[in-house]
């Protein structure tokens, strides 16, 4: 069974960083291309955050770049995002996704529609 378990969200200041983590089981981690995506309450449809996939080919949204950086232990089957200098848009729900497949295999890999699991995600609130 494929399991995907997100960790690390929590209440931060403006400014602040954390680290989310994304413990996978039940696939071959090192062969799938693994997203971070976040829902804000009120949006239809999650927002693509950062890619990575087995060749390390990372993509990132361009509202991300700079501030969030997207790595995996394949040793640990864990995927990562370290976010810097959030913001309070940057308040939402977040969630890893996985796909079987490369960066350069998916037309867009910061959509939705291309990831077949899903973690139930964790919180992250930025806020004084």
């Amino acid at each position: 069974e494929v399991q995907l378990v997100e960790s690390g969200g929590g209440l931060v200041q403006p400014g602040g960083s954390l680290r989310l983590s994304c413990a996978a089981s039940g696939f071959t981690f090192s062969n799938y291309a693994m997203s971070w995506f976040r829902h804000v309450p009120g949006k239809k449809r999650r927002e693509g955050v950062a890619t990575i996939d087995s060749d390390r080919i990372t993509v990132y949204a361009d509202s991300m770049k700079g501030r969030f950086t997207i790595s995996q232990d394949k040793s640990k089957s864990t995927l990562y995002l370290q976010m810097d200098s959030l913001k309070p848009d940057d308040t939402a729900m977040y969630y890893c996704a996985a796909n079987d497949a490369t960066v350069t295999d998916m037309i867009e890999p910061l959509e939705e529609y291309e990831y077949d699991y899903w973690g139930q995600g964790t919180q992250v609130t930025v806020s004084p």
